[in-house]
This record gives structure tokens, C-alpha cells and sequence, in this order.
């Protein structure tokens, strides 16, 4: 009965895994970190470009709304400038970042933050579109706010 029961364990932790796909120690500890900021990651995977984009957490004092974004490929140098192909979208109004503090255009991987005005009065939710070259659609990546 109880190899039977491991043997189950075991069965449905391996069916778990190859339906998360990219999952790693890094990815679990990314999520944490988003989850005790309260926004989860967002993720597209499209034409061989992965972006995982975090709003970062928001204070009633803050400034500056930024969003950490991270972009992974194996098959061409990520050369977008991300001040150009960014735009913070909330209640209907698009807003271009101020800033981009991270790695610079080029090779396969880079990250950084991207930094917008604080909006005011806070709306209730936000979308981070980014239309890298190439893409026929911007990619989307939204938030609800607390």
C-alpha cells in the first residue's frame, strides 16, 4: 500500500513538472519574492523570446511605478530599446517610461527595471504592453492594484 502510494507521489510530481515547463529553483524564488510584493510575475513566450515582467511594489509616496523585466533568448541579440517599445497602459491612457536601468541592447539575455511616473489617483489596474521588433502584437502583461 505504501509503495503503491509513493509510487503515485512520484507519478503526479513528474506530470506536475513537464506541464510547468521552465521551472527552476530561480523561477520558484522569483515568484516568492513578486508574491511578498503582491503582484505575480507575468510571462509571454512567443517567437523564441521569453519575457517575464514583475511589477515591483507600489507606495502611496512612491514616485516612480517600476517594472522589472527580464528577457531570455537563445536565437538573436535582444537589441529593442525598451524606452521605445514600452508603454504603461491605466484607465485608457498610455504612459511611456521614464527610464530604463538595466542591461543594454544586445546579446541573449538581459534585465532591468522599467520606470514610469507615478499615476494618480492610483487606478485599478494596470497593462505593460512591449512591442519588441518583430512581434506583430505587443505583448501583454497585466496587473490588478491594491
Amino acid at each position: 500500500m505504501r509503495n503503491q502510494f509513493l509510487i503515485g507521489l512520484a507519478v503526479a510530481a513528474i506530470t506536475a513538472y513537464s506541464c510547468i515547463g521552465d521551472f527552476s529553483v530561480a523561477n520558484v524564488i522569483a515568484i516568492s519574492n513578486a508574491a511578498e510584493l503582491g503582484y505575480a510575475p507575468q510571462v509571454s513566450d512567443e517567437r523564441q523570446i521569453k519575457i517575464t515582467a514583475t511589477l515591483q511594489s507600489i507606495a502611496k509616496e512612491a514616485k516612480t511605478w517600476d517594472v522589472e523585466v527580464i528577457m531570455e533568448t537563445h536565437t538573436h541579440a535582444l537589441s529593442d530599446g525598451m524606452e521605445n517599445t514600452s508603454v504603461l497602459i491605466a484607465d485608457g491612457k498610455q504612459y511611456k517610461p521614464v527610464g530604463w536601468e538595466g542591461s543594454p541592447p544586445g546579446g541573449h539575455h538581459r534585465k532591468g527595471l522599467l520606470r514610469f511616473n507615478a499615476i494618480f489617483p492610483k487606478p485599478p489596474s494596470v497593462e505593460l504592453q512591449i512591442r519588441l521588433i518583430g512581434d506583430p502584437t505587443p505583448r501583454s502583461f497585466k496587473w490588478r492594484l491594491k
